[in-house]
């Protein structure tokens, strides 16, 4: 009976997908690498240097779509790493089934983009046996207009896969980024990455800062896709 309930639900729960699509991860410890995007709609956050702000809208475009779907999406693409981002997934009403869905595929590798300020417990399983996502977490600096918003609790939760992102726009979020990057010994629990915003700093300038700082086990990230394509260009 609960097998029966928990399929009936996984037929009834939509999902708001804006677009979905195969490109190469732009970030991360997988930079460069094909993935398969999955981008949903809706962000609780308003990051002054956003780029993907047309996703949130109220009125932005979207596709419901059920987990088999969207698990039949990705199978279909013959891609195996999936990258769920947004806008915030973790926003979505009932992520975890479609969770359920993509791990129980042990060929696919799940990886969640977030921004920072949603609490991760309830998406990591307690039995560390269990497969859990891969996620790539936001701290956001004070050029964004949102550090109020981060939950330094989730840097708990993190593991050597997991990696904490700093988007930086001006020296005073380096000297921050390294604060919290020191405060929290970040390098010790997961991959740390610092990129620019696109077009507001120089990476010489952040290469120059961490060498200034012996910022060991911190790795300096362009974003591949603002380089491959305009940085304004969608769908990759």
């Amino acid at each position: 009976t609960e097998l029966l309930i928990r399929r009936n639900r996984l037929k009834m729960t939509k999902y708001k997908v804006v677009e979905h699509f195969a490109s190469i991860n732009g970030e991360g410890t997988r930079a460069g690498r094909l993935a398969y995007f999955i981008r949903f709609k809706g962000c609780g956050l308003s990051c002054s240097y956003c780029d993907t702000s047309w996703a949130n809208h109220e009125d932005a475009e979207f596709t419901e779509m059920t987990a088999q779907q969207i698990y039949d999406t990705v199978k279909l693409s013959g891609i195996t790493n999936v990258t769920l981002t947004g806008g915030e997934p973790l926003m979505q009403e009932g992520l975890e089934e479609l969770l359920d869905v993509l791990l129980a595929d042990e060929k696919l590798s799940v990886e969640i983009e977030t921004n920072g300020s949603i609490p991760l417990d309830k998406f990591i399983p307690a039995d560390p046996a269990v497969r859990r996502p891969i996620f790539t977490m936001d701290y956001k600096l004070p050029s964004s207009g949102m550090e109020i918003m981060m939950l330094t609790a989730n840097f708990d939760l993190l593991a050597p896969q997991d990696t904490v992102k700093f988007v930086s726009g001006s020296m005073e979020d380096l000297e921050r980024a390294r604060d919290i990057i020191d405060m929290y010994s970040l390098t010790e629990k997961c991959s740390v990455y610092i990129s620019p915003v696109f077009g507001q700093i120089e990476p010489a300038d952040i290469v120059e800062f961490m060498k200034e700082n012996r910022m060991n086990g911190v790795n300096l990230q362009l974003q591949l896709h603002k380089l491959i394509w305009d940085p304004q260009e969608r769908g990759v």
